[in-house]
């Protein structure tokens, strides 16, 4: 099992920078997929990036392609979304996922099994 804890979310003006982190406890978390997802109130929980255990593939919506960096530290057990150029478009409430079935990194909040609680980005115009 995964467990997971987001931090980093907070106000920012449209243009600005965020860094969440995703910090993550059990013994699979090294094998895990991690994804982040975000939700807007009254939306679907939408995939933002991916991360396959190795660290060496990334995946991203293509709404945050060349903004948005999705990186890992197993040493630390932890997660990063630095979050660049931000929009108001990007005010979520922000949550890491776990996938550790060693299967294709999925694009789905469905193929995720650990979620943390979240963490609100709000980017104000």
């Amino acid at each position: 099992q995964v467990q997971l804890v987001e931090s980093g979310g907070g106000l920012v003006q449209a243009g600005g920078s965020l860094r969440l982190s995703c910090a993550a406890s059990g013994r699979t978390f090294n094998r895990a997929a991690i994804g982040w997802f975000r939700q807007a109130p009254g939306k679907e929980r939408d995939f933002v990036a991916a991360i396959i255990w190795s660290g060496r593939v990334p995946y991203y919506a293509d709404s945050v392609k060349g903004r948005f960096t999705i990186s890992r530290d197993n040493t630390k057990n932890t997660v990063f979304l630095q979050m660049n150029s931000l929009k108001p478009e990007d005010t979520a409430r922000y949550y890491c996922a776990a996938d550790d079935t060693l299967g294709p990194v999925s694009y789905s909040k469905y193929g995720y099994d650990y979620w943390g609680q979240g963490t609100q980005v709000t980017v104000s115009s």
